[in-house]
């Protein structure tokens, strides 16, 4: 499994109350989530984030354990997120909800382009090619089908 799309840098310890903030969870519609995904971080990010892959730091998804805050991310257009570690939680309702997360140690450029593989476990940014901590293959199988309800579906 791939993808391709320009870099947004985010910082260490990006919690999940930054990705969409509780005022807007009094809502089930995905679209309000998707619109104002990092609104207290930087309100300009839900428009640039459609198409791209999130490079962040350290203890990326931190913070209280909402699926909604993946959710918002992949409505709202993310491809993938990058970290060197993620939030346990996180990093499962990400693979639950199909949006791919790779666990590797990369330098940020905002707008640079960057690509990764989860089946050979790597992660390229500018064509510098890093090594990405490999998932299982249930988790890629679970990515590919686009979460864990269509690959259940699926596997029925």
């Amino acid at each position: 499994m791939q993808g391709v799309g320009p870099a947004v840098c985010l910082g260490n310890d990006i919690d999940t109350d930054v990705i969409i903030a509780g005022r807007y969870l009094r809502t089930k519609d995905r679209s309000v989530w998707a619109k104002h995904v990092f609104e207290d971080l930087d309100p300009s990010l839900a428009g640039r984030i459609r198409g791209a892959i999130i490079v962040a730091g350290r203890n990326m998804g931190c913070g209280s354990s909402r699926e909604q805050a993946v959710v918002a991310l992949r409505e709202a257009g993310v491809i993938g997120v990058v970290a060197p570690s993620f939030a346990r939680i996180f990093f499962r309702n990400a693979v639950n909800v199909g949006l791919p997360v790779i666990e590797a140690e990369v330098a940020c450029i905002d707008g640079a382009r960057v690509v990764f593989d989860l089946d050979s476990g790597w992660v390229e940014v500018d064509g510098e090619r890093h090594p990405a901590r490999p998932l299982s293959e249930k988790m890629v199988a679970i990515l590919r089908a686009g979460g864990l309800v269509p690959y259940w579906r699926s596997s029925r």
